[in-house]
C-alpha cells in the first residue's frame, strides 16, 4: 500500500539538508545544444524530434537518451522529454549554483519543464548529489520530481522503483561541517598526590 507521506517527509529532509543552493541560473539563458543521429523539426510547431544517441547541452545541464522530444513555447521556455533506448536508463546532469556539486538522475523516461523549472525521472529513477566527485545523496523510486526553483525533491515508490518491493529508497550525507553533538572539553589528567599515610596510619 503506497504511504502517502513518504514524499512529503523526503522532500523536507532534503530541503532541510540542502542549503540555500539552486540548479545553476546562468543554463536558464543559455542555447540548447543537441546532437543526434537524425531530426525531424516542424518550424510551424516549434516542435523537434531527435533519435539516435542524443545528447543534448545548455550550459552546465547534460541530457543523454535515445530520443529527446523538443518544444518551445511563444516566451521562449524549452520542454523535453528523453526517453531510453529498451533496457537503459536516459541520463540528466546540471551543477548547482554556487557550490561544488552537481545533480545526477536517471529514467526510462525524463521530463524536463524549462518554464515551472523541474525536472521529472520516470519508472527505476535515480537521483545522486555530488559534492565534488564524491557521492553525498541518493534516491531511489518509481517516479523522481527534482524542483530546481526551490531545490525540492519529491520520490514515490511503486511498481516501477528500483528499490526492493517497489518502496522509496534513500542514503542522506551529514552537510560538511555538520556534527551530531559538540565533542566534550578534553579533562586536564588526574593529579597524583602524596599520601602521608600508611594503610591508614599516619606517617
Amino acid at each position: 500500500m503506497k504511504q502517502p507521506y513518504v514524499p512529503l517527509l523526503l522532500a523536507l529532509a532534503l530541503a532541510l539538508g540542502g542549503g540555500t543552493a539552486r540548479a545553476e541560473k546562468a543554463d536558464k539563458a543559455k542555447p540548447m545544444n543537441i546532437e543526434a543521429d537524425a531530426l525531424r523539426y516542424d518550424d510551424l510547431k516549434q516542435t523537434s524530434v531527435f533519435t539516435g544517441r542524443v545528447v543534448a547541452t545548455k550550459g552546465t545541464l547534460v541530457i543523454r537518451g535515445a530520443r529527446i522530444d523538443v518544444r518551445q513555447d511563444a516566451e521562449g521556455y524549452q520542454y523535453g522529454v528523453v526517453t531510453s533506448e529498451p533496457g537503459k536508463l536516459a541520463y540528466y546532469r546540471q551543477k548547482r549554483e554556487g557550490v561544488d556539486e552537481f545533480i545526477e538522475g536517471e529514467g526510462e523516461t525524463i521530463e524536463y519543464d524549462g518554464k515551472a523549472d523541474k525536472v521529472k525521472f520516470v519508472k527505476r529513477a535515480e537521483l545522486r548529489r555530488y559534492r565534488g566527485a564524491a557521492l553525498a545523496d541518493e534516491m531511489v523510486g518509481s517516479l523522481i520530481v527534482y524542483d530546481n526553483s526551490n531545490d525540492v525533491f519529491t520520490v514515490d515508490g511503486g511498481p516501477a522503483s528500483a528499490a526492493v518491493g517497489g518502496r522509496v529508497r534513500a542514503v542522506l550525507s551529514p552537510r560538511p561541517g555538520a556534527s551530531a553533538a559538540a565533542a566534550p572539553a578534553a579533562q586536564p589528567p588526574a593529579q597524583l598526590r602524596p599520601s602521608t599515610t600508611f594503610d591508614g596510619t599516619r606517617k
